[in-house]
């Protein structure tokens, strides 16, 4: 959730100036699934996103959030679709950024949750030049949820579409 249209550009804007993600071209909505006992929790004031099972912590990892311009969303909604090696598209330019994998805008994991209008916010990868964004725990993006690696690798494997996502304060 929060990419500039071409690599170059990445590197010459401001963090805070990247666009939101729009929908993935790749990713329609995947097919219903049972029901989880697993859910996502985001919560915001914390900066941390959380797997848990009947209400058991499985594990918390760190992120970087919306920033106060463009926030996060509030509420619950449900992870709509899971990509690996996601294509970003610019929503200013329209532009799609060649890159896929770890070096992408998108990482090489993606979680989509919430659809508004030809955007979708999402959970995902950061590139390594971004990784300080979730060290940190900054609230950078244009609303997206940014992990490291490592970590959305993790959720994406342990998580199925339809899993309930909350976004807390």
């Amino acid at each position: 959730m929060n990419r500039a249209g071409m690599l170059i550009s990445l590197v010459a804007l401001p963090l805070a100036a990247l666009p939101l993600a729009t929908a993935p071209l790749w990713a329609a909505p995947g097919p219903a699934s049972q029901p989880s006992s697993r859910e996502i929790v985001l919560q915001l004031g914390r900066r941390t996103i959380s797997l848990r099972d009947n209400g058991k912590l499985i594990s918390s990892w760190p992120v970087a959030i919306g920033s106060p311009g463009t926030p996060t969303p509030l509420g619950r909604f449900v992870v709509q679709n899971k990509v690996i090696n996601p294509k970003y598209q610019s929503t200013k330019s329209g532009k799609i950024n060649a890159t896929v994998g770890p070096n992408s805008p998108l990482g090489d994991r993606w979680l989509g949750f919430q659809q508004s209008g030809p955007n979708q916010y999402g959970i995902h990868g950061t590139p390594a030049a971004w990784s300080w964004t979730v060290s940190s725990r900054s609230a950078v993006t244009n609303g997206c949820v940014r992990m490291l690696h490592e970590h959305v690798r993790k959720l994406f494997d342990l998580v199925e579409v339809g899993t309930p996502v909350i976004v807390q304060r």
